[in-house]
């Protein structure tokens, strides 16, 4: 007998339309077994060759990711990441309020701004997240494309995991675990306040979902402990406490690298995580983020 899970998840998720066992064994035969598989060399990721596009199509289609490595070197060209973007298909920029004012966000230590307060803008090691777990559903973060203009002087490695891998890994040690993170209250962020005023109202939703036009799976998702209300069941309660602990483990299938000046990294919003790091005069960590409401696909 099927179960519920995989009744709902065969009918909206693409994949799973053959069968989520030979899907399943597909992904996992796929993934690279090293950061250093998803690393495409590239001119100018300005401008494209097809071969180097194609090759960063390949990593996509494994992974939900790939990272090039190009000659720009430490150019502060902020039309880099959306240059590439573009040759993607993705077009819809999430001007939030924390960007600049083209819509790409300049990640660097930010003492003293109100950026600062944020922790991406400090040196402090960011827990596991997607992007935009806070957003709207209609500002929905598909993808985003990470620039690295500057590394730190020490740390600030990065870690990358497919949230496919993760919906599977929770499927595998229970089936109505990942049901529970597909119900939409399963994961709420409290309205944010200041001086009195809503800044951002409360936000309810699902940890994984379908996208109603490509049968994608969406994972909004954030390991903080603190301002995050999960729904007061115990499945959700035992989903959550697997899925923090799991990633807390030093989580299979995480994929660790730094980024070096020229590098970066184009996904369809995968699971990823940030360690503390240190400036010094001579190297001032800076990467440019811009986040997109589409996927990657192919033009």
């Amino acid at each position: 007998m099927r179960s519920t899970v995989d009744s709902a998840a065969s009918a909206e998720f693409a994949p799973l339309r053959g069968g989520y066992r030979a899907w399943r064994d597909r992904k996992i035969a796929a993934y690279p077994k090293r950061a250093e598989e998803l690393v495409v060399e590239v001119r100018d990721p300005r401008q494209l060759s097809a071969a180097e596009r194609a090759a960063i199509l390949e990593r996509v289609g494994r992974a939900n990711m790939a990272v090039y490595s190009s000659g720009c070197g430490d150019d502060p060209d902020k039309a880099i990441p959306r240059a590439l973007a573009r040759q993607f298909g993705l077009q819809r920029l999430d001007p939030n309020w924390l960007a600049d004012d083209d819509g790409v966000s300049s990640i660097r230590v930010r003492a003293g701004v109100p950026r600062g307060e944020f922790i991406p803008y400090t040196s402090k090691p960011l827990r596991w997240h997607t992007d935009g777990y806070y957003n709207a559903p209609a500002q929905r973060i598909r993808a985003f494309v990470l620039h690295c203009v500057h590394a730190a002087a020490a740390g600030g490695e990065t870690q990358l995991l497919d949230h496919e891998l993760a919906y599977v890994l929770l499927r595998e040690a229970n089936p109505d675990w990942a049901q529970a993170l597909l119900r939409p209250g399963a994961m709420t962020l409290p309205a944010r306040e200041h001086d009195g005023e809503i800044e951002r109202a409360a936000r309810s939703g699902p940890v994984f979902s379908f996208d109603a036009a490509d049968g994608s799976l969406h994972m909004r998702y954030t390991a903080r402990t603190v301002s995050i209300e999960w729904a007061p069941d115990p499945a959700t309660a035992a989903a959550a406490g697997f899925l923090a602990q799991w990633l807390a483990d030093d989580a299979p299938f995480a994929l660790r690298l730094k980024l070096a000046p020229g590098m970066g990294v184009i996904c369809n919003n995968v699971l990823h995580t940030r360690s503390a790091f240190r400036d010094d005069a001579a190297s001032q960590r800076l990467l440019y983020r811009a986040r997109y409401y589409d996927r990657i696909r192919a033009l």
